[in-house]
Parts: C-alpha cells; structure tokens; sequence
C-alpha cells in the first residue's frame, strides 16, 4: 500500500483544525513556549518503506514515549524480575498521582505513569551507565545521533516538585535502590529526548517486528515475548487514564507524550508517529488522537 498520498490527506483534514482546541503542557516552562498550531505525521513499515507529512522533520520533545525505550531496556537487563517492583494494570487516575502510590504501598500500577518510569529509571541505574545507553540504543534505532534537550531537562528538574515527591515516596517504601536525586535526573533526561516524527516511527519498529531491528542486519532489540508484552502494556495503559477510550476509538497500541507525541503499531505491518502539541484533558495530544482516528478509518488497520 501506497502510504504517502493517505498522510498527506490526513495533513490535510488536520490543518485547518489547529489552534482551535487543547494547550499545551504549561507546567514544564519549556514546553509551554512550544508553538501550538503544528502537526506532523509518521510511518515506517516492516519493510522498511516510509512516509511522512506536515510538520514530520520537526523534533520535539518526546516526554513519557521515552519511556517504552527505558522500559525495553530494563526489561532486556531484568526480565521478569522487573515486575517485582512494577505492576502491570491500568491506573484509572492521572499519570502523576500520589493517591494510588500511597495504597498500593509504594508500587507503581504500571510502568508507563510516572511512578512506574521512575522505578524503571532506578533498575537501570543500577545496572551502569543508564543514559549512555539509552543514547546509543536510540542512535542504533534511528540510524543518527539523538540527543537530550539540556532546557527541557534543567525546566522538568526545577518544576517537577510532584516527580520528586513520587520518588521520595517509594523510597520512604524501600522500592528505590539509588538516590532520588539520580534516579530523577536520569528520569528528567529520558523525557527530555529530542526527535521528530520520521525518528520516532523508526526507532519504534522494532515493536512491529517481534522484537528484530527496524532497520534490519543488525541484532534483536528485544525477545517477541517481550514485544507482546510492551505492545500490550502500550494498548491498555500508553495513554494514561484515556486507555479505554483510546482503545475503543483507535484500536492499537499507543504511547503518548505531554510533548504531544503519540506511538501507534500495527504488529506485523507498520509503526506510525503523530505529533500536535496541544493537549486534551488526559494530557494526549488533541490532534494527534484524531490523526490517529483518521489513519484507522482510513486503513481498517487494528487490532480488534
């Protein structure tokens, strides 16, 4: 199938849209600078084949999408031992929530909320050098180098008074083994990666491939058992407490950002990347909710 004219009219039905909905994420100082009226859009096949429109070549900050990558990794390194930390349910409240950490004495409901990525950044400090790896498993994935955006790291450690109170909090539970201090800045740098779309959909498709390298020739990223395992996590719990409806309404796994970036992967055929900025009330990107609409009403591609 002939992608590109399809993106090209999903652009199309998105522009004049822009503007009229959502703000972007004004609790981070650097995002709130972010321009609103942009979208992008992105595809990469299993074979390699790909297609982009709109704002595409734009990078921005990819914010909790990083956390699939983390979470790859931590899973490479632990296995099922990850989970003795982590749950694997959906939260039902807002990313950043204290109230359920509390009850459920200090283990995070899943690993793409907040909590959940902070304990995964914390099993990865304690296994070496966190963020060069994170970089380099990114740069493989993408085929160049990807970097940190030092202004959006520095703005989310100065303002992230409620990430730092979720790590204290599992810490006061024991379920922390560095110092909050370390784990956040690994967890603030993560958030802080920088790409655009054409990046993202690259460096997903490992997701769509049982696990083998987007860009073939070179070795596994993850096991397909582990694949099966993020692509569910991504489908029930990747758009924080809209999972259900983003299920119901789209029909594939996703994983959104507050940069306003969504993931979505067809399994076995393709990894796509929208991106608007502006945000709806679950802290997903407006427009890049619809694109995504668009795209599955366009393609019958789902899971369902």
């Amino acid at each position: 199938m002939n992608f590109q004219p399809l993106l090209d009219e999903i652009d199309e039905e998105i522009r004049p849209l822009l503007g009229q909905g959502g703000t972007v994420a004004s609790y981070i100082p650097a995002l709130a600078r972010v321009p609103a009226q942009q979208f992008g859009i992105a595809l990469r096949t299993c074979q390699g084949g790909e297609a982009s429109a709109g704002d595409a070549a734009t990078p921005f900050s990819i914010q909790s999408i990083s956390k699939l990558f983390t979470l790859t990794l931590a899973m490479r390194h632990l296995g099922d031992m990850l989970w003795e930390r982590i749950g694997r349910e959906p939260s039902g409240n807002p990313f950043n929530s204290l109230v359920q950490l509390e009850s459920e004495h200090g283990k995070p409901r899943n690993p793409f909320i907040n909590a959940g990525a902070i304990a995964v950044a914390d099993r990865l400090l304690s296994d070496g050098d966190a963020k060069a790896e994170l970089l380099a498993l990114m740069a493989s994935l993408c085929g160049e180098p990807i970097g940190f955006d030092a202004e959006v790291a520095a703005s989310e450690a100065a303002t992230g008074y409620r990430n730092y109170a979720l790590a204290n909090f599992m810490k006061s539970f024991g379920k922390l083994d560095n110092a909050v201090e370390a784990v956040l800045d690994l967890y603030f740098h993560q958030c802080a990666l920088r790409m655009s779309c054409v990046q993202l959909a690259r460096a997903a498709g490992f997701l769509c491939r049982d696990g083998r390298h987007p860009r073939g020739g070179e070795a596994d990223i993850t096991t397909e058992r582990h694949t099966r395992r993020i692509n569910a996590l991504m489908l029930t719990c990747g758009t924080y407490d809209a999972a259900g409806d983003v299920a119901f309404s789209i029909g594939l796994p996703c994983k959104s950002g507050v940069g306003g970036g969504i993931v979505a992967v067809v399994p076995d055929q393709l990894t796509l990347c929208v991106w608007s900025p502006a945000l709806d009330a679950t802290g997903n990107s407006l427009l890049g909710r619809k694109a995504l609409e668009l795209f599955v009403a366009k393609t019958g591609l789902s899971v369902f």
